[in-house]
């Protein structure tokens, strides 16, 4: 009997916690990458640990006032439509930040300048961005496509497809808004707009610099102090969503050399474990300081970025 409620109660032992730092702002209301990590309902596998996911803010970005007044003047003139003679036949977010942006005009408008929306292909990069440009009120709903894209390659290629069939009885297709930070790749319009293309299949694309991006100055000293709250963890995660302050991340690990410009791999304390969001960041860690991180997400999500971890738990540790 003995015995049977010794089993009962280890089989009832909670998970060790093992944290993961986000080195990302919290959004708001809700944080997919807090909700996700934070649950175990949805893996293939029970693991004996549970993830306790904590936010160390890395970026500051400023609203340029002037860029989202631009914007705000074509949804008050109606330039974003799938009605001829417009300025505008469709719009690109691949940033949540940009739809943070839009989402302070689209609020600050009546519900007419909003709906003009209705009719013309929003195009979006992934689920995060998605999720953020469907939290957005209009009705009927805004229609976003792309979500299973997952980057910017994947992403101007569907554009090219979807876009020309939108608007299949045009002769010449509406330009595209694409609402960017003032750090982004260019692939998106580099691809719509190649020369190689036919002239009949370019689809030219105005960026409009909507925020600006540094790093906070904060952050050193706030990674500084949750690698110091979990020191004592046998495990623990740093999840990197950007080039931005990956120096900082690294030299607060205590992984750089003693010209601060390399990873000495002799350094990392056999706990401390990097995954990357996707393959730029890890392309920058691996250029810039000779250091490839234990994890890459296949899909720059909330999933992708569990399912990598679980992976290597599974393998590693």
């Amino acid at each position: 009997m003995a015995a049977q409620s010794l089993g009962a109660s280890a089989a009832h032992i909670a998970p060790r916690k093992v944290p993961v730092l986000l080195l990302k702002t919290k959004s708001t209301p809700s944080d997919a990458y807090e909700e996700i990590l934070a649950g175990q309902e949805h893996l293939n596998e029970p693991l004996d640990r549970s993830f306790d996911p904590r936010f160390v803010p890395v970026l500051l970005h400023r609203f340029d006032n002037g860029a989202m007044q631009r914007v705000r003047s074509l949804l008050e003139l109606n330039q974003i439509s799938n009605e001829p003679g417009r300025k505008y036949g469709g719009m690109i977010f691949t940033s949540q930040r940009a739809v943070e942006a839009f989402a302070k005009v689209a609020n600050c408008e009546k519900g007419d300048a909003v709906n003009c929306l209705q009719n013309v292909p929003i195009y979006s990069v992934g689920p995060a961005t998605t999720r953020a440009l469907r939290a957005i009120q209009a009705e009927p709903p805004l229609q976003i496509f792309g979500e299973h894209t997952g980057n910017g390659e994947a992403l101007a290629a569907y554009i090219l497809e979807h876009y020309h069939g939108w608007y299949s009885d045009r002769e010449a297709l509406p330009p595209l808004l694409f609402l960017v930070g003032e750090q982004r790749r260019d692939i998106i319009p580099k691809t719509l707009m190649d020369q190689s293309l036919a002239h009949d299949r370019r689809i030219l694309v105005d960026e409009e610099i909507v925020y600006g991006t540094g790093v906070m100055e904060s952050f050193p000293r706030d990674f500084e102090e949750i690698l110091y709250e979990t020191r004592h963890e046998p495990e623990r995660w740093i999840v990197v969503f950007s080039p931005t302050g990956c120096a900082d991340m690294l030299r607060g690990l205590g992984l750089l050399n003693q010209h601060g410009d390399k990873v000495d791999l002799q350094r990392r304390d056999g706990k401390s474990y990097i995954a990357t969001i996707g393959p730029t960041t890890r392309a920058h860690l691996m250029d810039q300081f000779g250091f490839e991180p234990d994890v890459c997400a296949d899909s720059p999500s909330p999933d992708g970025i569990l399912d990598g971890i679980v992976k290597f738990t599974m393998r590693h540790i």
